[in-house]
């Protein structure tokens, strides 16, 4: 069995807007980008498939392809299933209270160095973070995401790098199903 990865999109199917049909993205991907064994996953961007053996290019294309087809230009961040595998066991709020409120924000390249410092001013009450590689882990904590004031402008700019959310339940099962059979 083949290395399996997700293909993370940003920002897609959010209240109406950077509308990107998952079925239809599917069928355009099996049939035009050459990756195998194409999935996805609800309607939030998660698309599943074999590892190509150039993550990088195919990035590229399935950001092109949406671009092209839906006319919507989203980051596509990669992670293998051993990268998934890792950020779920190194996720450091064990003891977080509601796994929806426990957000993993993985970043498409290497944060900036002082992006902690730049976020930990706009923490609400009971929130908390922390960067473990290439992933910011966000526990919202009762206030939830509608209260946050990490919004994705500030983020991106203390991140200096793009970055795309799942909650805790999501890459729990992002794990499971990029895992080999």
């Amino acid at each position: 069995m083949s290395d399996r990865c997700a293909l993370l999109l940003r920002a897609v199917n959010v209240s109406g807007a950077n509308r990107v049909p998952m079925a239809e993205l599917r069928a355009l991907l099996t049939a035009r980008s050459g990756l195998q064994n194409v999935s996805t996953y609800i309607a939030s961007g998660n698309v599943i498939c074999d590892a190509p053996d150039d993550l990088e290019a195919a990035r590229a294309g399935v950001r092109a392809l949406i671009a092209d087809e839906f006319g919507v230009d989203t980051p596509v961040i990669a992670r293998t299933h051993a990268e998934l595998a890792r950020a779920e066991h190194d996720d450091p709020f064990p003891d977080a209270a509601l796994d929806k409120m426990v957000h993993a924000m993985f970043l498409e390249a290497d944060p900036a160095p002082e992006a902690v410092e730049q976020l930990t001013p706009r923490l609400q009450p009971g929130e908390r973070i922390a960067l473990v590689g290439r992933e910011l882990w966000i526990d919202h904590g009762q206030g939830g995401v509608a209260s946050t004031r990490l919004t994705r402008p500030v983020l991106d700019r203390a991140l200096g790098t793009p970055a795309t959310g799942r909650n805790r339940n999501t890459v729990r099962r992002l794990v499971q199903l990029t895992a080999p059979a």
